[in-house]
């Protein structure tokens, strides 16, 4: 998808087209989640820290982001995905892997098939997409992103919204390219190559592997190796179960208080509750994160022997946990996790004699038709319709994003 958060933003929004949008914090330690194509002609990117996108764009319009709109439009996206092929392989919620080998002679050709999907997206849901076209999911990672708009200095230059490598082409497509734009070369990877005067990956692929295991190790220098000489012979993997699902945020001034600090677990946890059920991922580990003011992180996990589903468990779970946090040393960012997941929930039975009345299982069972009740609520009125009690006290919780506070600017 092309500027995704973004440009489900500006279907709300028209009036900002043209505009340099980002999505993401913009208080103190905020985060650009997505920037449009005129932000970007600034030097302005995800992940990039808020207080640095704004140097770069004094004239940035920030908009907090609506991550279950987000979740709604994916999951139209997807819908339209699955009328071509059932072997869909989402990678997150705009992107996604799509074997069409099986439908080439019912549908057409692949980028025949891509062309329908970009109308169809464009027309039902109002959105642009790009598409790559290859015969490995590697190089059409590359072909979408060499489908994309380009955004210069002078204006933004419109892409080829799809863009086919055939067999045999391939090493001629991807070897003039610059060797950060493999997987695996992220800064420390790409520092290392440099020194050794590799920028592209043609020069990538004159190293021998085994000089190259000396370098970055044997596996990751066999992957890059392999890459540089276009070798990618991974399915499609579709309907993969998430590894984990969590939320988490930084706070725009440290907490040294675990009242509050708990305050914005028991919400957290109630958003990562909500998405497991909606996912139908029963998980028996949930897992604490803290980051202190000096940056340093630390996690704590608990496992349960039986799946859960509410927020009252995983609470359970997780509680416990707090007590182990110092948070004298100012707590600057808390997450929620969950894994190790179950699909098929849990039933408790009466001969599960090791599972106690106090256990998470139990408080599990107990809050199930509660749980369903909540869920009701919310579909048919919104998220903000009820949330916990407890977390109607805090001070924060309107101006909080994902992708760190909103608020006044550093």
């Amino acid at each position: 998808m092309d500027m995704f958060f973004v440009a489900v933003e500006l279907r709300r929004r028209p009036e900002l087209r043209g505009l340099p949008v980002v999505v993401g914090g913009d208080g103190r330690r905020g985060v650009v989640a997505a920037a449009s194509y005129e932000a970007r002609r600034y030097g302005v990117f995800s992940a990039m820290p808020a207080s640095r996108a704004r140097k770069l764009c004094p004239n940035a319009i920030f908009l907090p982001g609506d991550m279950d709109e987000y979740v709604s439009v994916s999951a139209q996206v997807f819908e339209i995905f699955h009328d071509y092929t059932p072997l869909v392989e989402g990678l997150s919620l705009d992107e996604a892997f799509l074997d069409v080998t099986g439908s080439l002679r019912a549908i057409g050709s692949g980028t025949f098939i891509a062309a329908e999907i970009r109308r169809r997206v464009l027309e039902e849901i109002g959105l642009r997409c790009c598409v790559g076209v290859a015969p490995s999911k590697f190089i059409a990672k590359l072909a979408s992103k060499h489908a994309k708009p380009i955004a210069t200095a002078s204006g933004v230059q419109p892409g080829f919204g799809v863009y086919e490598v055939l067999a045999g082409d391939e090493l001629a497509f991807v070897r003039p390219m610059h060797v950060k734009s493999l997987w695996g070369v992220g800064p420390v990877t790409l520092e290392k190559l440099t020194r050794l005067g590799i920028s592209t990956v043609n020069d990538l692929a004159a190293i021998d592997v085994r000089a190259l295991a000396g370098i970055v190790g044997e596996s990751h220098a066999q992957h890059l190796h392999e890459l540089a000489h276009a070798k990618d012979d991974r399915d499609v993997e579709p309907n993969r179960e998430s590894k984990s699902i969590g939320n988490e945020e930084t706070f725009s001034h440290d907490m040294y208080s675990i009242d509050d600090v708990r305050t914005h677990v028991v919400r957290l946890i109630d958003s990562v509750s909500k998405r497991c059920r909606e996912e139908s991922q029963w998980p028996r580990t949930c897992t604490l994160k803290i980051k202190y003011s000096d940056f340093q992180m630390i996690t704590r996990s608990h496992t349960e022997q039986t799946a859960v589903t509410s927020s009252q468990a995983m609470l359970k779970m997780l509680e416990p946990l707090l007590t182990t946090i110092d948070v004298s040393r100012g707590v600057r960012l808390v997450g929620v996790s969950a894994r190790n997941f179950d699909t098929d929930g849990h039933q408790l039975s009466l001969f599960d004699d090791g599972i106690q009345s106090n256990d998470a299982a139990v408080l599990d069972e107990a809050w199930a038709p509660a749980t369903q009740a909540i869920d009701d609520i919310r579909e048919r009125f919104g998220d903000s319709a009820i949330r916990p009690a407890s977390t109607l006290k805090s001070t924060e919780l309107s101006t909080s994003t994902p992708w760190g506070p909103r608020g006044v600017p550093e």
